[in-house]
């Protein structure tokens, strides 16, 4: 039985009596841009976010670039975040203006390390742009007030993590309500996956919520009349019907990758050379990936491959390192840790449908390869 990375197809078998007359509806409408859906989800997005505004866009990477370019940035502008993520990230940065600054991380968690974020303050830095990578957020307790005390906004990025959430002070805290902005990807291998691109801005900052559906619309909330020059990033009617369809089932979904991701780190407890994930005793992780420390990582991973099991690499460069980043200067061994974690990491299967005799076909795999 062959394991993949990820089986959309057997996510889509079991909802598939949801879904179709979801989209029939409409197809039957004919309102494919903008339709009520669309709004529909914006609400129900921001209420499970606990934050007053959803702004829908047509993609992760322009959740991101908007906010950004709401900041204005301007030559010599920097933006701390991480150097281990997923290139939108640093990209939109680079692509809004401004320079990305890029820093190290936990090792523990794979997320920005706040002290690192501190030390690379300046008097050019004009926000910080934390990622809650794999579906873990990032220690926003003492990001928010690094960025409360110069004045900065700090935008989350929650692509990986939508529905997570952190124990902050005592209370349970949601990816996407604290920040000045989080932006939220629908890419189809998300937890919360539509059936093409997509995205989802957040914000309980009304001012900035206006100007967000603006520049979605090329900088105007009339058509026709442009306060500003936008871009077309709207999130198409069909896209919310599908992610309306699959919203009931996010929980249950993320709880099912929790127990799968249960299951492999006690399974692979006794293998001296496979480190499973470590999880913040304040998060509840949503398990986007389940994504270990491995020796031998590219020879285990053509192992599973001969063995028909599934497994991705996230990320074999990191953003520091990437040619088109050349300019900025950064040298290999700068940041240590999130080098050190692009030549270890390896993510297995975690998607909810998989079966335990899969489970067991990965598990069996991995110790055969170390035996």
């Amino acid at each position: 039985m062959n394991v993949p990375l990820l089986d959309l197809v057997a996510q889509y078998r079991g909802i598939k009596d949801e879904l179709l007359p979801a989209v029939q509806a409409v197809i039957e409408s004919q309102q494919f841009i903008m339709g009520p859906a669309v709004a529909q989800l914006e609400v129900e997005i921001a209420r499970l976010s606990r934050a007053r505004h959803g702004i829908g866009c047509a993609s992760g990477t322009d959740a991101l670039l908007l906010p950004l370019k709401a900041l204005a940035l301007a030559p010599g502008d920097e933006v701390i975040t991480t150097a281990f993520s997923f290139f939108a990230t640093g990209g939109t940065i680079h692509n809004t203006g401004g320079t990305p600054v890029f820093v190290d991380i936990d090792p523990e968690t794979f997320n920005i390390s706040p002290a690192a974020a501190e030390a690379a303050l300046t008097s050019r830095t004009r926000a910080l742009l934390p990622v809650h990578l794999f579906g873990q957020m990032a220690v926003l307790e003492r990001l928010l007030p690094l960025a409360e005390r110069r004045g900065l906004p700090v935008i989350e990025d929650a692509a990986q993590a939508i529905g997570a959430r952190r124990r902050i002070a005592g209370e349970w805290r949601m990816a996407g309500e604290l920040g000045w902005v989080t932006g939220y990807s629908f890419f189809p291998s998300k937890n919360l996956g539509g059936w093409g691109d997509g995205g989802m801005m957040v914000t309980s900052d009304d001012a900035l919520a206006d100007r967000l559906r603006k520049l979605r619309l090329h900088g105007g909330a009339k058509q026709y009349y442009h306060d500003e020059v936008g871009t077309n990033s709207r999130l198409d009617t069909l896209q919310a019907a599908v992610l309306l369809a699959k919203l009931p089932h996010l929980a249950a979904w993320s709880a099912r990758r929790r127990e799968h991701a249960a299951y492999y780190s006690q399974a692979l407890a006794d293998v001296p050379q496979v480190r499973a994930p470590c999880i913040d005793r304040a998060n509840e992780h949503i398990f986007h990936q389940y994504t270990l420390r491995v020796e031998r990582r590219d020879a285990l991973q053509a192992h599973l491959k001969s063995k028909g099991i599934g497994s991705a690499i996230y990320y074999p460069v990191p953003l520091h390192l990437q040619r088109c980043f050349s300019h900025l200067g950064y040298q290999r061994g700068q940041l240590p840790e999130a080098e050190r974690a692009a030549g270890e990491v390896l993510s297995l299967p975690i998607y909810p449908e998989l079966a335990p005799t899969q489970l067991d076909q990965v598990v069996d795999a991995i110790r055969g390869f170390y035996r």
